[in-house]
């Protein structure tokens, strides 16, 4: 579907124009519309379009002046311009800028609506084509220039326009590569004035890689190495409000070490991070060295605050600092977040009254008990694992989870036999045996008891093996 914005400061012609056609019929859909050039740029930044119909003849602003804007803000954006005049100057004026075709409005009746309107479609999407296939043909090109500026959008979708504010994109070519833009600098100094011309606020929305390094390299080479390692080595970089100078080879380099380290992250799965200051630094020394994805720490905050919620932190707690997560944006932002978990984690020992040490102790008893909830595991055998007697672990369990040590095993054995039922086709009595449930009709009781269906119910509910 092409989405459409009219531009026309005569509010008759401009709702008579859109409701004069049935634009559905053509893959059209009106998106927005504008009296006046300065309103119809500001409605581009915050509104997806394809296409627009623009008025020559307007106050202020005139019709071409909005094509030139639209030309270097939204350069994937056609125009289509209306007009009363069809004196050759005025239509050669609006193609030499990009118009696709016009339309002369005094012309412009039901009798000949569809074929006007068939021949912008097939223009549009013959534009379309050859741009998409100048794209293609340009990854194989080789890079012109030995130093690159890459900016990487920190919010997802967002629109290249902000990037022609600055002086030297404008005098050098930009590209949209996967998810970033790069500008050649076939213009050298034109970096010296990315200092001046980025300020604080610029930072928070983009990041800004300047690679060098890149001679005889294609344009496809660079993006792939880029797309992982650049805004990898941006999201970890130590001030996130000015740009990171790299050369092409570290950037292969640390696309070797990521795809060696792998995706998953169990760096400090033991906590000790949360209570002690030389295995704070350590952990945060490990992930550093690691380097995990954006990806693969969204979801160790979600383990975090899944597992730990209601035990080392407050349930609240667990669930705030969830949601801010989503905030995230840099390893900074990480550092700070992960920072505040381990603070609530020392506030609840506080409120506990409990040391360190049996802190880290009951941490390994839970660690080891969702590890091991379907074997035959009771009291004793926790506490011999967390190194302390039966009646003191029991005491100091219970005021940690807030719930006895029976009553937390039996749930988290609940927890194992969901996911079994939902992910094997085992009969019920199979399941509640590899759950640690001794007896299937407890189990089924207990399972009704507590999730308000029985096994059978609730596997074929979430229609798995049904």
């Amino acid at each position: 579907m092409i989405r459409a914005v009219v531009i026309d400061d005569e509010k008759l012609v401009r709702k008579g124009f859109i409701s004069l056609i049935d634009w559905s019929r053509f893959g059209i859909v009106m998106v927005g519309e504008a009296g006046d050039g300065k309103t119809a740029l500001e409605l581009l930044e915050k509104t997806e379009a394809d296409l627009l119909f623009v008025d020559i003849t307007m106050p202020g602003m005139s019709g071409f002046d909005v094509i030139r804007q639209v030309r270097v803000r939204f350069p994937r954006l056609k125009s289509v311009v209306l007009t009363c005049h069809h004196e050759f100057d005025f239509v050669q004026e609006a193609l030499r800028l990009g118009a696709i075709d016009y339309i002369v409005k005094t012309l412009f009746e039901m009798d000949n609506a569809d074929e006007v309107i068939n021949r912008i479609v097939e223009r549009f999407e013959w534009e379309v084509g050859s741009q998409a296939s100048l794209l293609a043909d340009s990854a194989q090109k080789r890079m012109s220039t030995p130093t690159a500026v890459l900016f990487v959008p920190l919010a997802h979708e967002r629109s290249s326009a902000p990037l022609y504010r600055i002086g030297f994109v404008r005098r050098n070519p930009l590209e949209e590569l996967e998810g970033m833009w790069m500008t050649q600098l076939v213009h050298p100094n034109a970096l010296e004035e990315l200092g001046t011309e980025l300020g604080e606020e610029w930072f928070r929305s983009w990041q800004v890689g300047i690679v060098s390094g890149l001679e005889g390299l294609t344009v496809e080479e660079v993006r792939r190495t880029a797309e992982g390692s650049l805004t990898n080595a941006l999201f970890y970089a130590s001030d996130p409000a000015s740009p990171v100078r790299l050369a092409y080879k570290e950037l292969k380099e640390l696309e070797s070490r990521r795809n060696a380290s792998g995706s998953d992250l169990d760096a400090g799965a033991d906590l000790k991070w949360t209570l002690y200051p030389a295995e704070w630094s350590a952990f945060l020394r490990e992930m550093e060295e690691r380097r995990p994805t954006k990806e693969a720490l969204h979801r160790y905050a979600e383990a975090l605050c899944r597992n730990w919620g209601g035990m080392l932190i407050h349930a609240s707690h667990a669930a705030a600092m969830l949601a801010e997560s989503g905030a995230n944006r840099t390893w900074v932002d990480w550092k700070s977040w992960l920072r505040r978990f381990a603070d609530l984690v020392q506030l609840r020992m506080v409120e506990l009254s409990l040391t360190k040490e049996v802190m880290l102790c009951i941490i390994r008893a839970i660690r080891y008990m969702k590890a091991n909830a379907g074997l035959k595991i009771n009291q004793a055998d926790v506490s011999e694992y967390a190194n302390m007697s039966r009646s003191y672990f029991s005491q100091c369990f219970a005021r940690m989870a807030g719930e006895p040590f029976g009553t937390v095993l039996r749930n988290m054995r609940i927890d194992k036999a969901k996911t079994l039922l939902l992910e094997s086709s085992a009969p019920i009595y199979e399941i509640a045996s590899m759950a640690g449930f001794e007896d299937d009709k407890y189990f089924s009781k207990l399972f009704r008891e507590r999730v308000g269906k029985l096994p059978t119910e609730y596997r074929a509910e979430r229609g798995k093996f049904v």
